[in-house]
């Protein structure tokens, strides 16, 4: 159903960014920039993760929830291979990574949520929000968690790829989803939309 689709779109998306954030402060500061450079590229990324959530929704409306779920996985790979590539010491670099990692969120996070407010009735809608909400908050510190492990163990740019990768399999969910729901369409007599 949409809920569930909804709910992958966001634990998907919350895992990736929080894996890939949590880790860049420690990144910066082993690259020799000051507490400072710290604040401004995770300051630009927080802006990044909340400004454009009134133009996402109108872009949600207008291209549709599962558009936009591709949009967050596709800006959520470009964050990755830009963290996993940019110089260490490269301020800018670091600041368009997570920006990018910021939006990508957003992309995601609205348009898994326009996904839940679909396939929920008012009544049930608090319940399941609530659930999914869980659901987001365990993936993000799954994600706090094995980000450190995967830094010790391997690097930051292998984490930055891996977090980037792991937003891609917002793309298969949709495509099944949707092929499913077709397919129950079209044994019930119904029209499947664009």
């Amino acid at each position: 159903s949409g809920a569930y689709l909804g709910a992958a779109v966001m634990v998907i998306t919350q895992m990736a960014m929080v894996a890939i954030m949590t880790m860049t402060p420690v990144h910066m500061r082993a690259h020799g920039h000051d507490i400072g450079d710290v604040g401004l590229v995770i300051g630009f990324h927080i802006g990044a993760m909340y400004l454009p959530s009134l133009v996402t929704g109108v872009l949600v409306d207008r291209f549709g929830r599962i558009t936009m779920a591709v949009a967050a996985a596709v800006t959520l790979l470009a964050a990755g291979v830009t963290a996993a590539t940019a110089p260490g010491e490269s301020l800018p670099a670091l600041v368009a990574a997570l920006v990018l990692l910021g939006l990508g969120w957003n992309f995601g996070l609205i348009s898994g949520t326009a996904l839940v407010v679909d396939a929920t009735s008012p009544e049930d809608r608090p319940r399941v929000q609530g659930t999914i909400d869980v659901g987001v908050a365990l993936a993000g510190a799954g994600g706090g968690v094995l980000s450190g492990v995967i830094v010790a163990g391997s690097s930051y740019a292998t984490l930055s790829l891996l977090g980037g990768v792991l937003s891609l399999a917002v793309i298969p969910v949709l495509w099944w989803t949707r092929r499913m729901e077709a397919r129950h369409r079209a044994q019930r007599g119904l029209t499947v939309p664009g």
